[in-house]
């Protein structure tokens, strides 16, 4: 009885090891099998994934998957997807990552795979500028008298439910008409990724005001299919790289420390 346990135990094993085998590196064959590095974002997210007035799709992603597609010796493909979809469309193979300033949460985890941080952020406070001075920090906001905004689906709309969630909440399909309450003044803040909120109200000035310093701790990471470590492997292993040789800093300085690239988007 124990030796029949014992090959069982030993057949499923392989069969398991054997499967995880066929799995591993399919991405990558994929990419050098067809040429291409196709990656999800929704466009709209500054500085990370926007659309300049062109036509072309700019931003810090789009410029570091860009560089991935040079590193592999690729064309880079754009994969343009809403944000309530964009997981599963990474799961249906219609990318090969998702390069979209996603924020490391461990009900994502459950779904995808996550590389080493690349960048780390949290989450701000847009303000109606008639607030400018009355509220100080997110917890001024807990009031029902306050109406806040955020992204639908977004580690926003989850800060303002765990730490503002006596105020009145609307949530919104894109960044920009989450924001665009808060300038009409239909609402009073706007909970949202600290990058966009400090650009936005630079945009805007004079119309909204901002608490820039972020009251959350969020690592971004670029996803990946699970089940695939060759893939991953590849992915850490290019941040480590460009992180070293300057690269990385390049491209962030381009998007982070400079605003010329607002001139695209008007």
């Amino acid at each position: 009885m124990k030796n029949n346990i014992f090959k069982t135990l030993a057949t499923t094993s392989l069969l398991i090891l054997s499967m995880g085998q066929a799995n591993a590196g399919e991405t990558l064959d994929d990419i050098a099998k067809t040429g291409e590095l196709k990656v999800c974002f929704d466009a709209g997210y500054m500085p990370f994934e926007m659309k300049a007035k062109n036509g072309q799709f700019i931003g810090f992603d789009i410029d570091l998957s860009k560089l991935m597609a040079k590193k592999m010796g690729v064309k880079f493909v754009p994969v343009n997807t809403a944000w309530d979809g964009i997981i599963p469309a990474l799961q249906m193979n219609k990318c090969h990552l998702i390069a979209a300033g996603m924020t490391i949460t461990q009900q994502r985890n459950m779904r995808v795979n996550f590389s080493a941080p690349y960048v780390v952020i949290g989450q701000s406070i847009l303000l109606n500028a008639k607030l400018k001075g009355k509220v100080t920090s997110y917890k001024d906001l807990n009031d029902p008298k306050y109406i806040i905004t955020s992204k639908l689906g977004t580690t926003g709309e989850g800060a303002v439910k765990r730490y503002i969630n006596k105020a009145q909440y609307h949530a919104f399909e894109t960044e920009t008409d989450s924001a665009m309450e808060v300038v009409n003044g239909k609402a009073d803040a706007m909970i949202y990724d600290m990058p966009f909120i400090s650009i936005y109200a630079a945009q805007m000035k004079g119309k909204v005001a901002s608490i820039d310093k972020p009251f959350t701790y969020e690592p971004l990471g670029i996803a990946l299919r699970q089940g695939d470590p060759d893939m991953l492997n590849f992915v850490n292993n290019f941040l480590s790289q460009t992180k070293g040789d300057g690269s990385y800093q390049r491209i962030y300085n381009k998007w982070f420390h400079s605003d010329a690239w607002l001139s695209q988007l008007k």
